[in-house]
Formats: structure tokens, C-alpha cells, sequence
């Protein structure tokens, strides 16, 4: 545990350690925040996690919180906490990039994303935006513009994507917390490569207002944390209605902070089998196996068609996404990165009877997952195939076949994101140089269900983010 009123080392801990301690008046928010703006000037140009450092917004509201404090105002439950996030947030002040070129030639934003005031609210404080993947179209965190955001554990190595810079800076040590999007995988693949906790909701639990989209039918935002408590306390600050965004479901917020005391009392939980027991390495199972001990796991099941729906998420992210993209495809191709124009232009060519047929598919499968969630809780899978390759790296081998790399890392996560189920991705360091994660799925609005799976492993000592090695 870190000094209780070092800002050097509260600045390295827990979030939640850092809030407790700016309430208390143990450390001032701008001592924190100081210690957090010299370790990104130190290591950052190692990991390549920020596009943007927002140091004199953060010390604005570093000192607003601290002159709260003296005048005996409450605090948040963050008070304190820095942040960053995925540069497809709006920042006020700050041109809303995507990963893309083309973005920066749009005007600042004005205001906020809405998650970011909700954490400003709770007394977070925002100290810049990170990088991604061009346009949210990636699993590696390797951009073209900026360069690839690297891994914490070893800088050869991928940091995953599209959420790349938001788990390196926290895998890194940067900041406690951050904010990415998940479409295909993105919040799951870095928090397995770089060996932290993230958190996917359910499809439309939180608002995506202002902030730059990709495939609207399932993108989702989240958080990542080193910590299960600090990554609960961050969604329950996010959650809530918001009338800017109308694809948010008129569902009740249920905080989660509260059930983790429970720990896994009563949770009915199962390993997903089939297609999920095939194509990984042993470490991706070992995670699994492991996991499914300490967790009590009591049988094997298996989804139906998940090849199936893997297949139809790849149609639907390519004709939303080309769609999207339409008219910055016929006036600026040249300004895209190659491999995500290719992949855009051939969802364009797609026929609309095959993504017609996919979007009936995937009713069905959704009804398929949740009969199984009538007898289970929560389901364990890996979230990914493979530790992270190499930045550069195009392909790996997979079950005995070479594999691409880029379109392959998420063949655990599509399937799930393709139905809108949330998924908290826990690390499961097994004594390898580099991290690997499970995925512990649960049903529909039932986040507290996947939260309380991972503190039970956090609380055995399996699940929890290694240090860096910068």
C-alpha cells in the first residue's frame, strides 16, 4: 500500500487510497496531481499514452477541490483522483481526434463528454487525453499518426486496442484511472494486455454523449482501474440518466460499490466452453482454469453459433463503420491509415441483405445467452488468445494454424460485445513476464455480478496489475 500522505506514492496506488486521503487532508489534490503531471513527463514518452497533457485545466480544478476542502465543503467520492481519457471523448478546449488525422482539423470541443463531467463532478481530475486507434478500427494500439502506444511490461510489446493509451497510462502507473470505448473488445484486449481491470456495461448503461462514435448499434464505454474497488467506484460515478444521449436505456441506476462486501455468495457461476476452450494458448486457460476454481465454478456450458456471431459483428462493425465514414472516404482517403480505409471500403460493398440477416442473427443469439444466464451469474472465458505480440507484429500462431494478428486478437470479445452483455476483464498474471485477462460475463444490468466475481479473485491473490517495468 503506498504512503498515506506521499504524494509520490499515493500517486503510483490505488484511486480510491488518493481520494480517502484528500478528504482527510493528509495530502493536497494539487500535491497529487503535481507528482502524477512529473511521472507522465518521466515515462510517458516511453509508453507514448497521451496525445494531449490538459496540465493547466487539471491544476484549475486541483486547486478548486483543495480550497473546497478549507472551506469544510463535502467532497467527492474521487476527490482528488486523476484521470485521463480516449481522445474520441470531447474535451472542452481540445479538437476531439479519434486516433485520425482528419480530426485535426475540426474546431475544439466546447463541452465535455458527458462521463467526463460526471468524474469531474465526483472530484476527478482530467489531466489529458489518450491515444487509440484510428477511428476506434483496431485491436493493437498502433496508430499511424502518433505512433503505437506500448505495453507496460515490456515496451516491445503491444498495448492492445483501440483503448491503447487509456491501458498503458493506467498499467503504466500514470493515473489511477481512465476512460475507453469498447466496440469489438476495446476496453477488454488492453486491460488483458496490459494487466489491468476494465469494465465493459451493458449496451446503453452509459452515456455516449459527445464523444466521437464508430458502430453505434454497439459501442459502449467504460472504465479501467488497477483495482476492483477503484473500478466500481468510477462506474458508479458514471452511471445515471442523460437525456443528451438517446440511446441510453431508460433503466434504474444501481450503484455496485455496496455488493462487493458480498463477495461471491450466491453467485451460480460457469466456464464457456465450445468455441471459447479452442484456439488460445495454455496461458489463456491456465487464467481461465484458475479462475474457475476460485470462483467455484460448477460446470462447462456453451453459447451456440459463436463463430456465427463472431462473422456477423465483423458485418455490422464494417457497414456501420463505412457508413460512418462515408464522405471522409471520397474527400480524404489519402489521409487515413491504409489499413482501416481497406477495411471501411469493403464494408461499403457489402451487400445490405447480408447485414439484414446478421442484425436477425444476433436477436437470436442474444436469446440464447441469456437462457443461459436462467441458471448461471456469471460466465468465465479468456479475453484473449495470447498475450501481447509484438508491436510490428502481423501474425501469431493460433491452435496450431499462423493467424493475423489484427483481426484476430478479439475472437474472445466480439461475440459478447455483439450482444451488449457486460464484462469486467480481470488480470490474471500467472508469473509470465507478460499479463493475460478472463473475461467474467454477466447478465444484462447485472455489472455487480461481474464486479464481485473479480473481487473474489482480486481477494485470493489471482487477480490484480502487476507492476510496470517503467
Amino acid at each position: 500500500m503506498p504512503n498515506a500522505s506521499d504524494p509520490v506514492e499515493l500517486s503510483t496506488g490505488p484511486a480510491l487510497a488518493v481520494a480517502a486521503a484528500v478528504r482527510e487532508g493528509r495530502v493536497t489534490a494539487r500535491a497529487v496531481l503535481e507528482a502524477t503531471l512529473a511521472r507522465i513527463e518521466a515515462v510517458d514518452p516511453l509508453l507514448n499514452a497521451f496525445t494531449a497533457v490538459t496540465a493547466g485545466r487539471a491544476r484549475a480544478e486541483a486547486d478548486a477541490i483543495d480550497r473546497a476542502r478549507a472551506e469544510g465543503k463535502p467532497l467527492g467520492a474521487l476527490a482528488g483522483v486523476p484521470f485521463a481519457v480516449k481522445n474520441l471523448f470531447d474535451l472542452a478546449g481540445l479538437r476531439t481526434l479519434a486516433g485520425s488525422k482528419i480530426n485535426r482539423d475540426h474546431a475544439p470541443a466546447k463541452r465535455d463528454a458527458a462521463l467526463v463531467e460526471r468524474l469531474t463532478a465526483a472530484g476527478a481530475v482530467c489531466v489529458g487525453a489518450l491515444n487509440m486507434g484510428e477511428y476506434a478500427y483496431d485491436f493493437t494500439g498502433e496508430n499511424l499518426h502518433e505512433g503505437p502506444s506500448r505495453n507496460p511490461h515490456d515496451l516491445e510489446h503491444m498495448s492492445g486496442g483501440s483503448s491503447g493509451g487509456s491501458g498503458s497510462a493506467v498499467g503504466g502507473r500514470l493515473v489511477p484511472l481512465s476512460l475507453g470505448s469498447d466496440t469489438n473488445g476495446s476496453i477488454r484486449v488492453p486491460s488483458s494486455f496490459c494487466g489491468i481491470f476494465g469494465l465493459k456495461p451493458t449496451y446503453g448503461r452509459l452515456s455516449r454523449a459527445r464523444t466521437f462514435p464508430f458502430v453505434a448499434s454497439f459501442d459502449h464505454l467504460g472504465p479501467f482501474a488497477r483495482t476492483v474497488a477503484d473500478l466500481a467506484a468510477t462506474y458508479d460515478a458514471l452511471i445515471g440518466a442523460d437525456a443528451d444521449d438517446p440511446s441510453l436505456a431508460a433503466v434504474a441506476p444501481e450503484p455496485t460499490t455496496p455488493a462487493l462486501a458480498r463477495g461471491g455468495e450466491g453467485l451460480r457461476v460457469a466456464v464457456l466452453g465450445g468455441w471459447f476452450a479452442r484456439q488460445g494458448t495454455p496461458q489463456a486457460y491456465d487464467a481461465v482454469a484458475r479462475a474457475a476454481r476460485a470462483l467455484g465454478a460448477k460446470a462447462s456450458v456453451e453459447l451456440p453459433e459463436v463463430e456465427l456471431a463472431r462473422a456477423s459483428a465483423y458485418l455490422v462493425t464494417m457497414a456501420e463503420g463505412a457508413a460512418l465514414h462515408r464522405d471522409r472516404l471520397r474527400e480524404r482517403p489519402k489521409d487515413f491509415d491504409p489499413a482501416v480505409r481497406e477495411r471501411l471500403l469493403a464494408g461499403a460493398a457489402l451487400p445490405n441483405a447480408w447485414i439484414l440477416k446478421a442484425q436477425k442473427f444476433r436477436r437470436w443469439f442474444h436469446d440464447r445467452a441469456l437462457e443461459l444466464f436462467s441458471d448461471w451469474d456469471v460466465l468465465i472465458a479468456p479475453a484473449t488468445p495470447v498475450p501481447a505480440p509484438r508491436v510490428g507484429q502481423t501474425t501469431f500462431e493460433l491452435d496450431g494454424r499462423e493467424m493475423l494478428v489484427r483481426p484476430n486478437i478479439g475472437i474472445y470479445t466480439q461475440p459478447i460485445s455483439f450482444i451488449g452483455l457486460p464484462v469486467v476483464a480481470a488480470p490474471m498474471p500467472g508469473g509470465e513476464r507478460l499479463p493475460i485477462a478472463v473475461q467474467l460475463i454477466a447478465a444484462p444490468w447485472r455489472e455487480a455480478d461481474a464486479l464481485r466475481a473479480a473481487a473474489v479473485l482480486e481477494a485470493a491473490g489471482l487477480a490484480f496489475a502487476p507492476p510496470p517495468v517503467v
